[in-house]
Order: structure tokens, then sequence, then C-alpha cells
């Protein structure tokens, strides 16, 4: 199963995205879905498939739905920026999207008046299945009902301004997010799952899961210590080195590129960006 979002008149349907990514099937209430995500994955839709092209695909995400991000999580992606030199802390970089900052695959994603263009930082999605509250690393681990490919692009001016990223991390339809595909047909990222990010069809950045400093249980469980988590919530993993910004001279993206997130397992991600933004 490959999950995603699918608009409605009154809110948003999970729905099963088929694997040649042609038509989808309905399969319940968003709200319905993320009540019981396990039952939901492991029964068969009752929607009848229709084409792609003739709904509108949304991230299956709850507007209530946290967006946690590590943001230094590959050693080669730390030793490339502006944290290079430093150690290494005990405990992840972490901070957060809104919501409203996500889109899907093959969106377009502006870029911001201010800046010369954006960042790719292709990666992997966790997706919390249960409440998490003071859990172990093997019980958060336990709860991920599956993953996603991510490109966590950034406004690296704004991301600058202040001590904070809030600001960069969440320009307007920054976050393409792909369809979630169960944990069951993934595996353990700790296996390695491989991580490109091409932009024009040129190979940017390629990393492996294997090769995250801090872990999936491991972050879960830390956040899970101060604030509740709760199906639908969403872990992004961090990217590997590879990234515009560190390169000599900057390669940022610019209207008309496309970029393009693959992960095993889960498929690739497809953006193009744009010029200005529409209200």
């Amino acid at each position: 199963m490959r999950l995603v979002g699918i608009a409605r008149d009154g809110g948003v349907v999970a729905g099963s995205l088929a694997d040649d990514g042609g038509t989808v099937r309905e399969i319940a209430p968003l709200a319905d879905f993320w009540a019981d995500p396990a039952r939901h994955l492991a029964a068969e839709p009752t929607g009848a498939p229709r084409p792609v092209g003739e709904v509108e695909l949304v991230p299956p995400v709850l507007p209530g739905a946290r967006v946690v991000c590590i943001g230094l999580n590959y050693l080669k992606h730390i030793a490339e920026g502006s944290f290079s030199g430093e150690p290494l802390p005990e405990h992840p970089t972490l901070f957060a999207r809104w919501t409203a900052s996500l889109t899907v695959g093959d969106a377009e994603v502006p870029v911001p008046v201010d800046e010369d263009g954006l960042d790719w930082e292709g990666e992997v999605v966790a997706w919390v299945g249960e409440t998490l509250v003071d859990a172990t690393p093997e019980q958060a681990l336990a709860a991920v009902v599956g993953y996603s490919t991510f490109n966590d692009i950034t406004a690296r001016r704004a991301q600058k301004l202040t001590s904070q990223w809030i600001l960069g991390k969440n320009a307007d339809r920054s976050g393409p997010l792909g369809p979630m595909v169960p944990a069951a047909e993934v595996g353990d990222l700790r296996d390695g799952l491989r991580v490109q990010t091409r932009v024009n069809g040129e190979t940017v950045q390629d990393g492996r899961t294997d090769q995250m400093v801090y872990g999936v249980g491991e972050t879960l469980a830390l956040v899970s210590r101060t604030m509740t988590l709760h199906p639908g919530d969403l872990l992004a993993t961090g990217t590997p080195s590879g990234v515009g910004y560190a390169r000599t001279p900057p390669w940022l993206l610019q209207p008309g590129d496309v970029v393009e997130v693959e992960v095993d397992r889960l498929g690739v991600l497809r953006t193009t960006v744009v010029a200005g933004r529409t209200a």
C-alpha cells in the first residue's frame, strides 16, 4: 500500500495509491484512518479505483499533527556546513514544520522574494502510528507505522536570519512529501536505505540511512519524554551531505529546476521550482 490523501468537499480522505501511480482507491476519512492506522493498513480498500488525474492528492496529514525534524543527522552533512568542527551534540538538533508547509510530489515550489534560490534536502520521514508517552527507543520504533520520501526544501537566507531555523524551514509548499509506505514493507532504516537527490538529472546527494547519528526510535523516545506523540505525527530524519549552500560556489534551486529525491522501497519524489507566490 502507498497511503495518500484525497481532497474532498469538507475534508480529506485517506487513499491507497496503486503501485504504478495511475489510480487511487479511498480507504476512510483521514481522522478515522489515523484513529486506527494498523487496522486500515491491514484491510483491503473498499473504494472503487479512480484515475489520479480526476482527484486532488494532498498529504495524508491531520491538521493538528506535529512535524518534528532532525536538523543535523549525518556526519558528512554536519562536516560540510556551518557547524563543521563543533562537538557532536549528545541530543539531536530538532526544529518544527507546520503542516501548512507540506505538499505532495509533482507540486510546484515557489522561491520566496528575498531568496537567491532554494536548497534541497532529501530525506526520509517516519510516521507515528501509536500514542507515545515516556517511551523507550524500542517502544517508539515499534510504533512507527510507515515511512515516506521527503524533501526538506530550505530558504537559506531566512534560515540564517535568526538563531532559530523555523522561518527558513516553512516557506510556502516547501515540504514535498511522498506516499506513506507501511513499515512492514520498508524494514529497519538501520539496515541502510539509499537516499539520493538529483537536480535536473544530476546526482547531488547519495547517502544511506544506516549513516544516521540519531536513530528513529531514540529520537521519538526523546521527544515523547516532553510531549505526547499521537498517531499521524511525523519525524523528518535529516539529510545526507551534498546540500547546495555548502558548495563552492553555492548552488541553489532556480525557477525551472526539477529536483528528485529517491529512496529505496519508498520511490521517487519529484518537485519543480517556480518563481513567485500566489495568494
